[in-house]
């Protein structure tokens, strides 16, 4: 098992500091390991203390008994129990610092990642369709948005700032009619349940996925309640079964929800943000899996082809390529992005990431499976990925769909949802 408990880390000490350094992250293993033999010095020693003080409370009874004198042995007896009033102070000290340097560690990478500082080790893993090419002077997806009143970024500005979009017209039409395509697929073709998910979560359940404590910064917080906007409906649906110990027959279990996603991108200084390109809100349909750990990464594999149809019914050129250890999350043990074509941009744009997460995350929010065979209680694995993230998802339909005559063609899977087979001018 690939489970980041502290017995893990022991037995596994430098298969865990490779993973972390090939993540690039800055952690100390051994002085975790070094608090851990603290810990377990002092309970060994705390427990030799606790023999003695009930060693020495017989003595007392039986010489009561008898009628003798106890003082010698009740003074002893409170220095024990001083010393070990004192040692379950430092453990508690002991455990809370280990506690909370174990939610930094990154989960372990599977053998299969290419191991590589960024995203230029990335491994192109299939491609499908073809690029198209326009053969007329083709618009970019803003131009587009301007000409056919698709979007207003200059009055949504008004209202939140930048990277808040406002859909409009026919552009909030055909946002809509994404959703609900991409949402009908996975649930009527791919068998997923569907859930409508609060936007905010606890503290608690914003753990259980990873993205807390280590990613704070990058959330919208909500102070006075201590609740986080949720930067995908992964948050809320993962923690659909915390706490709960789910049937091995059960599994997979399958969730889609449509959410929006918050995201205050506090890193993304001198990228791309034009347009779609980089929102600090956007709209995304989630899958979750929760499968048995024996068959995860079959289920990893079947998950990704779900978010590929999506493209496939709308006929968009997208490649796959596995990341690399140090593009990798920290709470992943193995992913694939999608990426789809841009015509005009000329490059792929990432509309989803599929992710296992073995058994990092049921771990943390302590989801787990009764085997049939021996009755014994074991993490499930969890998975997911978009299925699909909206903007660039817009931006390459936009630009790949556009005509010579300035209007853009409604894809074939999207007319049961749209009444216009064009959007004019």
């Amino acid at each position: 098992e690939y489970m980041l408990s502290i017995k893990f880390i022991r037995e596994n000490k430098d298969r865990v500091i490779k993973s972390v350094k090939n993540k690039n992250v800055e952690l100390d293993i051994e002085h975790l390991l070094h608090l851990d033999e603290e810990r377990r010095k002092i309970i060994g020693t705390a427990e030799k203390m606790k023999a003695k003080r009930n060693h020495v409370s017989l003595d007392i009874a039986n010489k009561k008994k008898q009628g003798g004198n106890v003082d010698e042995e009740i003074k002893m007896m409170q220095t024990v129990s001083r010393e070990i009033k004192e040692m379950d102070t430092d453990l508690k000290a002991i455990e809370t610092e280990l506690n909370n340097l174990l939610l930094y560690v990154p989960n372990i990478i599977h053998p299969s990642v290419p191991i590589g500082k960024d995203e230029s080790s990335n491994e192109l893993v299939r491609e499908w369709g073809t690029k198209i090419i326009h053969g007329f002077e083709a618009k970019d997806h803003l131009e587009l948005g301007e000409t056919l009143n698709l979007f207003d970024f200059k009055r949504s500005a008004k209202m939140s700032g930048s990277g808040f979009p406002l859909y409009t017209g026919k552009g909030a039409k055909l946002e809509r009619s994404l959703i609900n395509f991409m949402l009908d697929t996975h649930v009527e073709k791919h068998g997923y349940t569907e859930l409508f998910p609060p936007f905010m979560t606890n503290r608690v359940a914003t753990t259980t996925t990873g993205q807390l404590p280590k990613f704070e910064e990058d959330m919208y917080h909500i102070g006075g309640d201590d609740m986080f906007m949720i930067s995908t409906a992964e948050v809320p649906v993962t923690n659909i079964h915390k706490d709960e110990i789910l049937k091995e027959n059960d599994l997979p279990m399958k969730y889609s929800a449509y959410s929006a996603c918050f995201r205050r991108e506090a890193g993304s200084y001198g990228k791309d943000t034009r347009g779609l390109m980089r929102l600090h809100q956007f709209n995304k349909v989630e899958m979750v899996k929760f499968t048995h750990p024996d068959s995860s990464y079959n289920e990893l594999e079947l998950l990704l082809a779900d978010a590929e149809d999506i493209l496939q019914a709308l006929n968009l050129h997208y490649r796959i390529v596995v990341l690399a250890s140090g593009d990798l999350s920290f709470s992943a043990a193995k992913c694939y992005d999608i990426e789809v074509w841009s015509p005009v941009l000329g490059k792929y744009l990432e509309v989803s990431s599929c992710s296992n997460f073995e058994a990092f995350q049921s771990r943390r929010g302590n989801i787990r499976f009764r085997s049939d065979a021996d009755r014994k209680v074991e993490f499930v694995h969890t998975i997911n990925g978009s299925g699909l993230a909206t903007p660039r998802l817009m931006i390459a339909l936009l630009e790949t769909y556009q005509q010579a005559d300035g209007s853009v063609r409604i894809p074939e899977a999207l007319h049961p949802y749209m009444a216009d087979l064009y959007i004019r001018a």
